[in-house]
């Protein structure tokens, strides 16, 4: 029986062998395993380890490095508000000088006062001229009387012409008559050439009347133009008269009066003495129109594009804090001023009620739309040296670098940059000397 159950040799062998190749596959299986998931940790480990050790370096070199604040400039709005200082000045002033020489008889009106066009200011006592309009008057009168007497002679000239030429018709048809009585032999040779002799005395007698005739049309002609110049003397000397009397030339204030009674005036003279003595003195008045009043403002370069011609500005004065005059740009030079930089520009303002004086200091502010509005930035970015105005940027490799900007209006804390930047700088807040051309630094964003 048991004979029966007990398992043959080769059943056993082919029973060890499984086993045994059971055991070699677990074994490499696991090997296997072993191989597999250690090459997925360096796969996955060792860059992580080399990118945390560059990133130590990293942070160990960020550390080393100094630390700056930076700030982005910005855009300034295209609509903005600029108020220049201005000078009030008259539309309309003129210096009244004498075109008569004489002494000052009386003057009406006074500084302060308001005349209207046309309006008598004063009275010259001016003999000489009075003098000089009589003779010009008198020489006109000789010089018609010349164009008379011309015309008369002209006259007997041409009778004188047409007797000449009568009698030299007479003259003629007898010098034919006696050529045929010659031929005939009724007449002698002699008497025949007496005829001929008296023709040829009427015709120079013609010729001579011709020139009479025509010399006195030359005397008419001449003493025709004596009467135009005697006209003329006349003309200019009654209107040097019409100075005697000194008018306004336009309706304004009188802003200064520089004679006094009896003062001796010397036309043309230009001496503008205010002595009370009797002095030359040709400049009588002062007058300024104050119903519309000019305002001169200066603008700079910058916002002279800006400004159109019919643009409206507010006009204030510091004398008049409650009042604001409307003020239209009328003009401007069309010229920057190498000097200054700016463009005179020329407002006009109403003044009916004569508020506003010649002279006053005025604030203009003008309202402005700018098509191409410049940067903003701090005032404390900027750096001025030898090399002219400069910023302080911080580079994409976090380098310093300075670049030169160009700079607008100030607005005490900010300014405005023309030119120089883009828009996209990172801008060292506050640069010091510490930060040179070139250092590489850790910039900080600026909270604002």
């Amino acid at each position: 029986m048991d004979s029966q159950h007990r398992p043959s040799p080769d059943s056993e062998q082919q029973t060890t062998s499984k086993k045994h190749r059971r055991g070699i596959g677990g074994i490499g299986w696991a090997a296997i395993g072993t191989v597999f998931f250690g090459s997925l940790l360096a796969i996955g480990i060792l860059p992580r380890l080399s990118q945390k050790s560059e990133l130590q370096a990293a942070v160990k070199e960020a550390s080393t490095l100094p630390s700056i604040n930076v700030i982005a400039p910005r855009r300034a709005t295209g609509a903005t508000k600029v108020e220049l200082p201005g000078s009030v000045v008259a539309l309309n002033q003129t210096t009244i000088y004498a075109r008569s020489t004489g002494y000052l008889r009386r003057w009406y009106a006074d500084i302060g006062d308001r005349v209207r066009a046309g309006q008598l200011l004063a009275e010259i006592d001016s003999p000489d001229t009075d003098q000089q309009v009589l003779q010009a008057n008198a020489e006109l009168v000789q010089a018609q009387a010349n164009v008379s007497q011309s015309r008369a002679n002209l006259a007997k000239g041409i009778s004188d012409l047409k007797q000449a030429r009568a009698n030299l018709l007479i003259a003629r048809q007898s010098w034919d008559r006696w050529q045929v009585l010659v031929k005939q032999g009724a007449v002698p040779q002699q008497d025949a050439d007496t005829k001929y002799a008296t023709y040829q005395a009427n015709l120079a007698n013609v010729e001579a009347a011709q020139n009479t005739v025509s010399s006195d049309y030359a005397s008419i002609k001449a003493a025709q133009a004596n009467v135009y110049a005697s006209q003329a003397n006349l003309q200019r000397n009654t209107v040097l008269q019409s100075y005697k009397k000194v008018t306004a030339p336009f309706a304004g204030v009188i802003t200064a009066r520089n004679v006094n009674t009896g003062v001796l005036i010397s036309a043309g003279n230009g001496n503008t003495s205010t002595s009370n003595t009797n002095t030359s003195n040709s400049s009588l008045y002062t007058i300024a129109a104050y119903d519309n009043l000019k305002v001169n403002v200066s603008v700079p370069q910058s916002l002279s594009q800006s400004l159109q011609t019919g643009q409206t500005a507010q006009i204030t004065v510091r004398e008049l804090p409650q009042r604001v005059f409307t003020g239209k740009v009328v003009r401007t030079s069309n010229a920057i001023d190498p000097n200054t930089r700016t463009l005179l520009t020329q407002l006009e303002v109403h003044n009916s009620d004569a508020t506003l004086r010649p002279g006053m200091y005025a604030n203009v502010k003008f309202a402005i739309n700018r098509t191409n509005p410049p940067f903003v930035v701090p005032d404390s970015v900027l750096v001025v040296n030898a090399k002219g105005t400069q910023v302080a940027t911080v580079s994409k490799d976090n380098t310093v670098h300075y670049q030169k900007v160009a700079v607008g209006r100030d607005y005490g804390t900010e300014v405005e940059i023309t030119s120089g930047l883009t828009g996209k700088e990172s801008l060292i807040a506050t640069p010091t000397v510490d930060e040179t051309e070139g250092l590489r630094v850790q910039p900080v964003a600026e909270r604002k």
